[in-house]
């Protein structure tokens, strides 16, 4: 039954030409990212950087450039042209962000068209500004390891500025184009289909693990069942919301018509956040050691590298705490309560029992912050699995929950806009009842 419903989401898409055409247009973007993903920057060594990434990895868990390359599929390790990937435009819209969280000014701009337009302006001259820093820094990190630039110097630096600057500002091109032409959050795919192309060389990395003993068959199943309960508790969490009963009351529109009374929800995502906490988190967790790095030797550096390096109690509550406070902060920076109200004000709508205007505002509040707590606990259970799994079942754990988090989030995002083109048309979608409700894009790239 499943297998027939699929078939007929599928048959109803190629008979939609405009759905049909967003398709293609993503894919063949998404094609042309992957190519120059495999394009590799001139003057650079990639074993001797693929061996550094992997030693880090081993040691640390790979630390915030372990992150970053996992964001760009791998290519950071092997200097591509398309090595920044789409992080500098994604660090840009949420500088932007917070900028109209705090800035009143930024924020009335971003409440019209025009001053919309501006700001996207604003984030496209500091994913440059940023993708230039970014790439001058990458430059002078090869040149720190030994046999990886044959001829380091002022020329080399200029030379990976200027080919990494221009690759991500064409992978912010895409994205854009994604988003606007094509099918989904293009910055959000692009990660996705960085990531995907990981977990191919991660499964066959733990079959080998198998062969060699290093995994035990029994371990290999209890893994197995872990992912499985990941995926789905993801799924859940992903779409769980608290619904919010809105009554809007009959009202008499233009030209003496009326408008009847009707009952609404407003739902709030118990992740409003999505992976951002994370991504905070380990940017900062990874300070310690990077000090370390640059201080070799200094006891006060080396010390608080040992405790805080993957796998030690100090490590995992710092990464605890520090998820918990981001998603508390970020959901405050992209939700808005305030606004909310006000706009259920002026269309007339109200909660049951509750006033409109500020008292709306300050309960809508209340709920975010209960629920805000068990999402971000979700969270940090997420972030912490391949440690814990790591250190209590002593075997190599190739998969993050970050990852599964992004790729799953994204997944359930395009397939909720397929299904929105499809019911708009009167076709039935992959999901038979309509339970794939439409999820509001996050920012920042759609995490």
């Amino acid at each position: 039954m499943a297998n027939t419903n699929a078939a007929a989401a599928v048959k109803n898409i190629v008979n939609t030409p405009e759905l049909k055409d967003k398709i293609v247009f993503t894919l063949l973007c998404l094609l042309i990212y992957r190519i120059g993903a495999h394009i590799t920057a001139p003057g650079v060594d990639v074993v001797a950087l693929t061996d550094f990434f992997r030693n880090q990895s081993q040691q640390s868990g790979g630390g915030l450039l372990g992150l970053y390359d996992l964001f760009t599929g791998g290519q950071l390790s092997r200097a591509t042209v398309f090595a920044l990937g789409i992080m500098p435009y994604i660090s840009a819209s949420i500088f932007v962000q917070i900028a109209g969280a705090v800035v009143p000014q930024v924020e009335k701009m971003q409440k019209d068209e025009e001053g919309r337009k501006t700001v996207n302006q604003w984030t496209r001259y500091a994913t440059v500004a940023l993708a230039l820093v970014q790439a001058w820094g990458f430059a002078l990190f090869t040149e720190s390891l030994q046999g990886a630039i044959a001829n380091p110097g002022f020329g080399f630096r200029l030379q990976m500025a200027f080919f990494l600057t221009t690759g991500a500002l064409f992978v912010m091109w895409l994205g854009e184009q994604i988003t606007e032409r094509g099918l989904g959050n293009g910055a959000s795919l692009i990660i996705f289909f960085s990531i995907v192309e990981r977990i191919w060389p991660g499964i066959g990395t733990t079959f080998r693990f198998v062969q060699t003993g290093a995994i035990g068959a029994f371990s290999l199943v209890v893994l197995a069942a872990i992912m499985v309960a990941v995926v789905a508790s993801i799924v859940a969490i992903t779409m769980a919301s608290r619904r919010i009963l809105i009554q809007i009351p009959q009202r008499t529109m233009a030209r003496g018509r009326m408008r009847e009374a009707a009952r609404s929800f407003i739902p709030l995502r118990l992740n409003t956040a999505g992976v951002m906490p994370i991504v905070f988190a380990q940017s900062i967790i990874v300070v310690p050691g990077a000090f370390a790095q640059f201080f070799p030797g200094h006891p006060v550096a080396t010390r608080l590298s040992e405790l805080f390096s993957p796998g030690t109690w100090w490590y995992v509550v710092l990464m605890a705490v520090l998820i918990l406070f981001f998603t508390y902060f970020y959901t405050s920076i992209i939700f808005n309560p305030i606004d909310l109200a006000e706009n259920l004000k002026k269309q007339g709508g109200f909660i049951p029992g509750v006033k409109p205007g500020a008292r709306t505002a300050e309960y809508i509040d209340t709920v975010v912050s209960r629920i805000t707590l068990p999402g971000a606990i979700f969270l940090t259970l997420i972030a912490l699995l391949p440690t814990v799994i790591t250190s209590a079942m002593n075997v190599p754990f190739a998969f993050g929950g970050t990852s599964l988090l992004i790729v799953v989030g994204v997944a359930l995002d395009t397939l909720a806009q397929v299904q929105q083109h499809l019911l708009l048309r009167k076709y039935d979608g992959f999901m038979k009842k309509g339970r794939l409700k439409v999820r509001g894009s996050q920012a920042a790239g759609g995490f």
